[in-house]
């Protein structure tokens, strides 16, 4: 009786920490990426980071930049004046309405369909900037897009959130560099 209730036991365990760990590997962003496939990504040794069109405060500036400089590094690229990559960084936002409706009661019943019931339907919105960072990698000696990383999700709204937010969604953009070709 014992073996049993200890199997059963390690079975509410195991299943415990499976659910855990699905639950901690969701990311609240959304993120993608594509590649030219012509492109040979273990040539690239080095890059030089172009924000043309990173229109965001210092502050956020500064955490996008130095997140993609360490995961730049990481995968065995170095900053150099003469690069093989043009690693051009861009970031957006859009405003978000969401609207959601309940319904708590409305008409149940039994056998075919007839019943009672009563409820009240209830619409609320709310609105929200969302933020999105774009991150261009471009071959340097023929300057054409060899790779791109899109993350969104960002709440801009929220400095604290922020904070967070921003090196999360560069490390997951580039956990996709490089592609992997073999598909």
């Amino acid at each position: 009786m014992k073996a049993i209730i200890n199997a059963i036991s390690k079975k509410y365990v195991l299943a415990a920490l499976a659910a855990g760990l699905i639950l901690s590997s969701c990311s609240p962003f959304r993120v993608k990426s594509d590649y030219a496939q012509t492109a040979n990504f273990t040539s690239y040794k080095t890059y030089k980071l172009r924000i043309d069109d990173l229109k965001l405060n210092d502050i956020d500036k500064d955490r996008v930049l130095n997140e993609l400089s360490k995961q730049l590094q990481m995968k065995g690229l170095s900053s150099t004046g003469s690069p093989d990559l043009i690693i051009n960084v861009k970031a957006n936002h859009k405003k978000v309405t969401d609207i959601n409706n309940t319904s708590p009661g409305g008409m149940w019943g039994w056998g075919g369909g007839f019943g009672w019931g009563m409820g009240m339907n209830r619409t609320w919105t709310s609105n929200y900037n969302e933020g999105a960072i774009i991150v261009d990698m471009i071959d340097a000696r023929t300057n054409k897009l060899v790779w791109q990383g899109v993350g969104s999700g960002i709440s801009v709204d929220r400095p604290k959130a922020k904070q967070k937010q921003i090196p999360q969604i560069v490390t997951e953009i580039m956990a996709n560099y490089p592609p992997d070709m073999k598909k």
